[in-house]
């Protein structure tokens, strides 16, 4: 049987299995959790962060489970027409299949439609597969961070031109 995956907008029943995929990240990859969105509050209640406007967490379902998610938020300070992609992170039993990147995708699409022309993100070295792909996706480094994300454990900022 071929797997079956589904990406669709992120629901309030979401919130705690979103939780424990970004957390176990962090704790599979041994990243700093102060200043990032592991200690982050709003890490507990996504579907309730992402109801801002021009925003959207799009949840990604294998075979009907829920094993990743990814989104697009309009983090204050970025400039006019700029959003952050957030939250991309997937379970470790499915990862190097390509959900992270068919998520990211789903994303750079709402923030087109959104009306954003750049998108930002914020990472870790522990998180290098993930930074590899966003290179390959056009996202280039910066020396410095952008806007008011909260997230002061994070010391790899990039920035893609859509």
């Amino acid at each position: 049987m071929e797997d079956i995956l589904d990406i669709r907008e992120a629901v309030v029943a979401d919130n705690p299995l979103l939780a424990t995929i970004i957390r176990s990240a962090f704790k599979e990859f041994d990243a700093p959790t102060c200043g990032t969105v592991y200690s982050d509050p709003t890490t507990d209640n996504l579907f309730q962060l992402f109801t801002a406007q021009n925003a959207v967490l799009f949840v990604a379902e294998l075979n009907g489970e829920v094993v990743g998610c990814s989104g697009i938020y309009p983090t204050e300070g970025l400039e006019e027409g700029c959003a952050e992609l957030v939250k991309l992170y997937i379970s470790k039993e499915v990862r190097g299949i390509g959900i992270g990147k068919q998520l990211m995708l789903q994303c750079f699409r709402a923030a087109i439609d959104f009306g954003y022309k750049k998108i930002y993100l914020e990472s870790l070295p522990n998180f290098s597969k993930a930074i590899s792909m966003y290179e390959k996706s056009g996202f280039v480094k910066l020396n410095h961070p952008m806007g008011n994300t909260g997230h002061t454990g994070c010391n790899i900022w990039m920035l893609k031109e859509l």
